[in-house]
């Protein structure tokens, strides 16, 4: 065990074994989205596995060792631009799902859940957000052409999911040209819904609640918070805009659930104080996550 410590990074091999299992997680699951909805309906899809589709159809040979053929490729790209430690975390990814799809492949031969297109199609979207989210969420990916919407994200600061539509498409259009264009219209709904749920699953147990109180009472109200919630609090200058008089601003943030506390706290003070309630997506931080202290 100690060795084991060692070689996952001393006190934080915990979360390192988290993010592995997370990783294996979605990636099994993700094998298993595509054989029980893509599969059985030849349901178009994007990302290596829609290319492997395509490869399989022309060549004849099998999806699984296509796919590990085009993760490789595209893994060599996540070391050169994304770094090593996105390739090394990745490189289980690419190796998982093949082999987690050929057994499924096997597991689940014949098994058809519905003939009905529209249902492949956001069923697929769901569970392949949901799956591609738990491996993003450990700071990996499934392989595969996930690599260049996360590329688009480190060098030009574009939204995961937005990164997700716009390969995806390119990739699903291009496909027209081999398939109908309605197999196209579904494999679209698949990849909308997918990119939808990524960024929802991206976000889950993230998302935090910002709020700004502007009081005749700043300081009663900053040690309330403080006691009553043990919540931090941050004090800003400020200046009221009619009077101009000088005030401070007593800044906060919440677990969501915390508002209708904080609300009522301040409202006790201060009948008449201005509440600001903004929803952030992500804090980093003493109190909320490992980090910097605030």
């Amino acid at each position: 065990m100690e060795k084991l410590r060692k070689m996952l990074g001393g006190i934080e091999y915990k979360e390192k074994l988290i993010g592995l299992l997370q990783i294996i997680v979605g990636n099994v699951g993700y094998a298993l989205v595509v054989q029980l909805f893509i599969l059985p309906m030849d349901l178009l899809t994007s990302g290596t596995t829609g290319i492997s589709l395509v490869l399989h159809k022309i060549t004849g040979l099998p999806v699984p060792p296509l796919l590990l053929a085009l993760n490789i490729f595209t893994l060599l790209l996540g070391f050169i631009f994304i770094g090593k430690g996105f390739g090394m975390s990745t490189i289980l990814s690419s190796f998982i799902s093949p082999i987690a799809l050929e057994f499924w492949s096997h597991a689940l031969k014949g098994v058809v859940l519905t003939q009905d297109l529209m249902l492949n199609a956001i069923f697929a979207g769901l569970g392949t957000g949901l799956t591609l989210g738990i491996v993003l969420r450990a700071g990996s990916s499934t392989g595969g052409m996930d690599v260049i919407p996360i590329m688009a994200k480190k060098y030009l600061s574009l939204p995961l999911g937005a990164g997700f539509i716009i390969t995806d498409m390119i990739t699903l259009l291009s496909q027209g040209l081999l398939f109908s264009w309605e197999r196209v219209l579904f494999g679209l709904i698949c990849v909308i819904v997918t990119s939808i749920s990524i960024d929802k699953m991206t976000l889950i147990g993230t998302t935090r609640t910002e709020v700004k109180v502007i009081s005749e009472k700043p300081e009663e109200v900053k040690d309330a918070i403080l006691k009553e919630m043990g919540r931090g609090v941050t004090m800003l200058n400020a200046e009221r805009g009619y009077t101009n008089r000088p005030t401070q601003v007593v800044l906060s943030v919440i677990y969501n659930r915390e508002l209708p506390q904080i609300i009522r706290i301040a409202h006790e003070i201060d009948p008449a104080c201005f509440l600001i309630v903004g929803r952030i997506s992500e804090v980093h931080g003493e109190g909320f996550s490992r980090g910097v202290k605030g």
